[in-house]
């Protein structure tokens, strides 16, 4: 190695080996694993990934978060452009009970199947296997109670197909009293 590309390895930022780092995995990376890679705390690897997250804003790239977990990804607002380059089928559709299905789960995450059951009124196996063969949820653990039921979760690939950085990017969920007063002004107007 020559001593201007020794040198300008020390001059690279922190945010710029996150980069390359996050580049060159396959999978979400623990933040620990980069901190310990990069012989820095948690909160310096927060600070670049923040750097990281301000830059991608006016590019094509951009962070994802899961479960204490972080992957770059494309820019969910290019993905139309990426499946047409890369030959690939337009975004699967889902159905409205599949969508309502994995509306609980990533509202109510990790759930079991029962709970979900219980919120739909209907029985949501076939929901359940469908949304695990596409690969939006996973399952995550299972609970202490009978049976010990398995419970589910979202996977990044949920995150991608609904253009999210993070969980924390679901909208909130409206009140019951808010829906209510909601759907009667509608059914008023």
């Amino acid at each position: 190695m020559s001593d201007s590309q020794s040198t300008l390895n020390t001059e690279l930022s922190i945010a710029a080996k996150i980069e390359a780092m996050l580049f060159v995995s396959a999978e979400p990376v623990p933040i620990s694993q980069l901190a310990t890679a990069l012989d820095v705390t948690a909160s310096v690897v927060e600070r670049g990934l923040k750097e990281l997250d301000d830059l991608f804003l006016t590019r094509g790239l951009r962070l994802q978060r899961n479960a204490g977990r972080v992957q770059l990804t494309t820019a969910p607002e290019l993905a139309q452009l990426i499946e047409l380059f890369l030959g690939l089928e337009s975004t699967t559709h889902l159905s409205r009970a599949a969508t309502e299905t994995l509306a609980i789960i990533a509202y109510q995450q990790p759930c079991t199947r029962p709970q979900v059951d219980s919120i739909r009124g209907v029985n949501s196996d076939g929901m359940m296997k469908s949304l695990l063969s596409k690969g939006l949820v996973q399952e995550s653990g299972r609970t202490d109670g009978p049976g010990r039921p398995i419970l589910y979760s979202t996977t990044p690939e949920f995150l991608q197909h609904f253009g999210l950085n993070s969980i924390l990017d679901l909208p909130p969920l409206a009140a019951p009293a808010e829906a209510d007063a909601e759907h009667s002004v509608l059914l008023k107007g």
